[in-house]
């Protein structure tokens, strides 16, 4: 029995996702025993990128937004890229989405490019998280306090800078989920 085990973990994406920022978290999530079901606006498969140009796997969608709800997960993954980010900022159900687990409580991870869906879902202001340098300025803009670490955790919202920086955040967000509801993470 792993840490997570009788966990069910949302991975919130859509086309465009950083590869590594999905498949590393989503096998030591599995490893620890929890369920991951992977999300997105539209069934069937998303596509992975490598870097910014490089198209590479498909993944299967194992719910869409709308068959989806955050009261069945008990923590919620965001993987970073540069397009996966963008698509589900303009996506009012993703947000929605993302919202409801803030304001139940329940642990919120988002890497490199991830973080930019929480300034839409106005949450950070306040939070102590990192990110990808790109987008720390939008971070900071949006009330975040950001900090240069490989990984930073703030009441159940775990965030990391780059693919480079997964074992600690793979580490960190099994612990996270495991602990379950956080009092500071409500929105």
């Amino acid at each position: 029995m792993g840490q997570l085990s009788n966990r069910n973990i949302a991975v919130l994406s859509e086309n465009g996702f950083e590869e590594t920022e999905l498949t590393s978290p989503v096998q030591r999530l599995k490893e620890e025993g929890a369920m991951v079901h992977i999300i997105s606006s539209k069934s069937g498969k998303i596509q992975a990128m490598k870097g910014d140009h490089e198209w590479t796997i498909e993944v299967d969608v194992d719910k869409t937004i709308k068959e989806a709800n955050a009261d069945d997960y008990h923590g919620l993954l965001i993987p970073g890229g540069v397009l996966n980010p963008d698509s589900l900022r303009k996506n009012e159900e993703a947000i929605a989405f993302v919202k409801a687990f803030f304001s139940a409580g329940k642990p919120v991870a988002a890497i490199c490019h991830g973080p930019q869906v929480l300034i839409t879902a106005e949450v950070v202001a306040g939070r102590k998280l990192t990110s990808t340098k790109t987008i720390k300025i939008d971070l900071v803009n949006a009330g975040a306090n950001w900090y240069d670490e490989e990984v930073v955790v703030d009441e159940g919202l775990v965030t990391s800078r780059s693919p480079k920086d997964l074992p600690a955040f793979n580490e960190k967000i099994v612990e996270e989920f495991a602990e379950g509801i956080h009092e500071g993470q409500h929105s």
